[in-house]
């Protein structure tokens, strides 16, 4: 078709309010946007380029995900790190990746696994270089292999919701030593996926998220 003349070719609305969002949801995740730290959409919109009015729609979205406080009449703030918001939230991402492994176990493909295991070896080289955003990274691209292939459009979008709730949580983990368990319950993870187990496959991946609490006290983290 030919290319339209209609001179407006601004950014649809729904692409600049989910933009604002992501790079707010990533500022708080990565510790940019601090717990506690106070939030004025005057002065995010500045920060971003952008009107008032994505700012606060996104922060409403990260208040019902439990990253953002709003108080009334008072303030805005980021979220502190909830114990049992993290409860929450690390319970329903278990659960989904539990399902999405069961479901994706007997698609997976020799490449998928060995993109799985090259992932690992990523986050386990950033692990002992201390590198906790690679880490991260690298954990991400390891948990889409099967949660991409099972193809649950629900699954995903509760994930796609839940999980930077946990990412502040990871980020204690990856930088200290309870984050090298995770290298070895996903060479686990593979090598039961690779032999088409996919109970115990499942109940891998759920134990990987869910294993969150043997963390040290939130607070203590935070007060540090």
């Amino acid at each position: 078709m030919p290319v339209p003349l209609d001179s407006d070719r601004r950014i649809p609305r729904t692409l600049l309010r989910d933009g604002v969002y992501l790079r707010l949801r990533d500022a708080i995740v990565d510790g940019t946007l601090a717990p506690g730290e106070q939030l004025r959409d005057g002065e995010l919109a500045t920060w971003l380029g952008v009107s008032r009015t994505p700012v606060r729609e996104a922060l409403l979205r990260l208040g019902q995900v439990g990253l953002v406080q709003a108080r009334p009449g008072r303030s805005t703030t980021v979220a502190p790190l909830e114990p049992a918001e993290i409860r929450d939230a690390r319970s329903v991402v278990a659960a989904m990746h539990r399902l999405a492994v069961a479901e994706s176990v007997a698609r997976l493909t020799d490449d998928d696994l060995a993109a799985m295991r090259a992932a690992n070896d990523r986050f386990a080289a950033a692990l002992a270089a201390g590198d906790t955003e690679a880490a991260l990274a690298a954990d991400d691209e390891f948990h889409a292999v099967p949660v991409d292939v099972a193809g649950n459009a629900a699954a995903a979008t509760v994930l796609d919701q839940y999980t930077p709730v946990l990412r502040r949580l990871e980020r204690l983990r990856f930088s200290s030593d309870a984050g090298r368990a995770s290298v070895d319950r996903h060479v686990a993870l593979v090598d039961l996926c690779a032999a088409r187990d996919t109970e115990r496959a499942a109940e891998v991946a759920h134990e990987t998220w869910h294993s969150l609490h043997d963390l040290p006290d939130i607070s203590d983290e935070e007060a540090s």
